[in-house]
This record gives C-alpha cells, structure tokens and sequence, in this order.
C-alpha cells in the first residue's frame, strides 16, 4: 500500500471514528454562524477552483472498502456477496460526495469573509494562484515522499541505536 493510499485509508477510518463516536458527540451541535448566501457562492468558487473538495472524493469509497474489508474478515465465504454490495453502494452513495463538499464550502465561507473570499478568488485566478493550483498537489506529493523516506531512514538510524545500546547490557533484540 503506498503512503498516499495510506493516508486516504486512515483519512476514512478517521472520518469513520468521528461519526461512531457516540451520542454525545452527536447530541452537541456546534454553534453555526451566520453565513450568508453570497458568501457560500464564493466560498463554493474557491472550493471548485482550489479542488478542495477533490481530496475528500476517496471517503465515500474509502469507508466502504473499511466496510467490506473487515466484513470479509470475519467471513471470508461472503467475500463475493460483499464485493458485490460494495459495487452497488459505491454507485448507489456517490452522490453523497456532495455532502462533503457542501460542508468543506460552508466551513470556508464561516472561516473567511465575503471579501477576503473575493480577494482569495482574485489571487487564485491569477497567473501565480493558477501556479499555485496546478503545483501543489505536485510539492505535496514530493513532501509527502520526502517525509516517508526521512521517517524510514530515521526509523533505521533508532532501530539501530536501541540494539547498540541493548548489547552495551549484554542483551540482543530479535
């Protein structure tokens, strides 16, 4: 599994937790400002513009799959039924995505003012915003990867050190 998939899969079972999370949490809704219609249709704009929604198309998928996945654990004979189930609800709960981005537009239009959302439009449709939009998912896959291949040499260099210091006892980690 590459470190993008990953992150997509603990992305899901992160979402997944919130909701189960229990009565309480869903007992107590937060207090939701004012937001006024212009602001949404800016807000949805920037969303559309930046694709900040794209990032959470792979949670409806992703949250089936968890679904499925630990289904089959525990009965491995339903496997075939389940993968059929999953195609099914797949296409069946797809435009349930728009959820998703209709709360990401409301979150950004509650975070940003109607101006800063126009001064945030302007910028994004400019040549350095375009830029910015077509390159950072690219700086961020490569951060991504910078970050993976630092945390495993890392983990070899502690590795390392954890058995030095253990046969320093006269003892050997397996």
């Amino acid at each position: 599994m590459t470190f993008r998939r990953t992150v997509r899969a603990l992305s899901a079972v992160a979402v997944l937790a919130i909701a189960l999370s229990g009565p309480g949490f869903a007992q107590q809704p937060a207090a939701q400002p004012k937001i006024s219609p212009t602001a949404m249709l800016l807000a949805k704009e920037l969303v559309d513009l930046k694709g900040a929604a794209a990032a959470y198309d792979p949670l409806v998928n992703g949250v089936i799959e968890y679904h499925k996945n630990f289904f089959i654990q525990n009965n491995p004979n339903l496997a075939k039924d389940l993968d059929q189930i999953a195609q099914k609800l797949s296409a069946d709960l797809a435009p349930r995505k728009a959820e998703m981005q209709q709360e990401i537009t409301r979150i950004y239009a509650s975070h940003f003012t109607e101006q800063e959302l126009k001064d945030a439009l302007a910028f994004y449709k400019s040549p350095l915003g375009k830029k910015l939009i077509a390159e950072e998912p690219k700086a961020l896959e490569e951060t991504l990867k910078a970050a993976d291949d630092w945390s495993r040499k890392f983990a070899g260099e502690v590795d390392a050190k954890f058995r030095a210091e253990m046969q320093k006892r006269g003892k050997n980690l397996i």
